[in-house]
């Protein structure tokens, strides 16, 4: 199957402009936008790490540095390249570095996101907005069951709460001005879980901390290893975000929503497990459990239910956490071991796999 036939062929020679394209999830989903003959944009601040997944791939597009707190410089874009669909994945993005800056947080986070749907909302062509949040956007309860797409809103820390307010913000603009009750603007949310793969170097997050560790001969200290997450491969969500895009650029109004993109509950792995299934795959990963009491108030229990997504949308993750870890160790160690970035490879992988399982996309 010809990879531009994926997702009803809908993104080939559309107009993309993806926030956020200089981030680890931005530049796989632009890698793939790319290699499905999409016209993408990106709009983004530059890299905030010297080796980062964006500069590696080198993948031939128009990107624009910007800041989405800067209106007139995104009402310029969107006036300039018209986008048929927007993806909107800029973010701050750390826990830890909430707490440190929570102004910025919910700038970037709320204000940002305003910006972005108010200049959607005055662009004609935009026809569709996929609004990209987090699962820790929900009150976290420390429940033992998922979370499901109605359960309250809420946080406790500044990045949480920033992300449970664009959500209420993006319930608002539904409301009011998109999906069909005064234009023709689709809008919808994900909701994704622990975010793993190749080519994320951010600080204060398990894998890349990890592997930076290893690329040095180094030992990495985590905080809380009894904690659980919904870990999954980065292409997993990216496969329900470009789902939701095709339902919504084909004028199905049921799809602008919110939606869960999580992992079975098989793949629900506590930082311990999932450390000692990464360091299986390269043995120069070493850490020890860190003694320090001091640290920020974090969550030991989040799940998803994504039943709304399987059942409706019919959009089931393709990679297990056994192959989800494998490929995310893989490509770092042969990034470093080898000096190969296998993003390209592992997309054409992913595709395969799911074209195997008949999923929905593919078909």
């Amino acid at each position: 199957m010809e990879i531009d036939r994926l997702f009803g062929g809908v993104y080939k020679g559309r107009r993309c402009l993806v926030t956020g394209d200089s981030g680890f999830k931005g530049s796989w989903l632009v890698a793939w936008l790319a290699q499905m003959g999409a016209e993408v944009v990106g709009y983004a601040l530059p890299p905030n790490t010297p080796t980062n997944h964006k500069t590696l791939l080198n993948t031939e597009y128009k990107s624009i540095e910007g800041n989405i707190l800067d209106l007139d410089a995104l009402k310029s874009v969107f006036e300039e390249f018209q986008p048929e669909i927007v993806f909107h994945l800029a973010a701050q993005s750390l826990v830890k570095y909430s707490y440190e800056n929570p102004i910025e947080t919910y700038q970037t986070n709320v204000i940002g996101t305003l910006n972005v749907f108010e200049v959607s909302r005055q662009t004609e062509s935009v026809k569709a907005i996929v609004n990209v949040t987090s699962d820790k956007c929900y009150e976290n309860r420390e429940w033992i069951w998922g979370y499901r797409e109605n359960d309250p809103m809420g946080g406790h820390d500044p990045y949480s709460s920033s992300k449970g307010c664009a959500e209420l913000l993006t319930q608002s603009y539904r409301k009011s001005f998109f999906n069909g009750t005064t234009g023709q603007t689709l809008l919808a949310s994900g909701r994704a879980g622990n975010v793993i793969g190749g080519g994320d170097w951010s600080q204060d997050r398990l894998i890349p901390d990890l592997i930076k560790a290893a690329s040095i001969g180094g030992e990495t200290e985590i905080r809380n290893p009894l904690a659980t997450r919904p870990w999954q491969h980065v292409l997993d969500p990216l496969s329900g975000y470009l789902m939701l895009g095709w339902k919504l650029l084909s004028g199905e109004k049921e799809f602008a929503d919110g939606w869960n993109f999580g992992p079975d509950l098989s793949s629900n792995l506590s930082v311990q497990e999932i450390t000692d299934e990464a360091k299986s795959f390269w043995s120069k990963i070493k850490y020890a459990v860190s003694t320090n009491k001091k640290n920020h108030h974090e969550a030991n229990l989040l799940m998803l239910d994504c039943s709304k997504s399987n059942k409706l949308l019919k959009w089931t993750p393709v990679w297990d956490r056994s192959e989800t870890i494998r490929k995310t160790i893989l490509w770092y160690k042969d990034f470093y071991e080898k000096g190969v970035v296998n993003t390209k490879e592992d997309i054409a992988q992913y595709v395969q796999d799911a074209i195997n399982k008949k999923k929905e996309w593919t078909l």
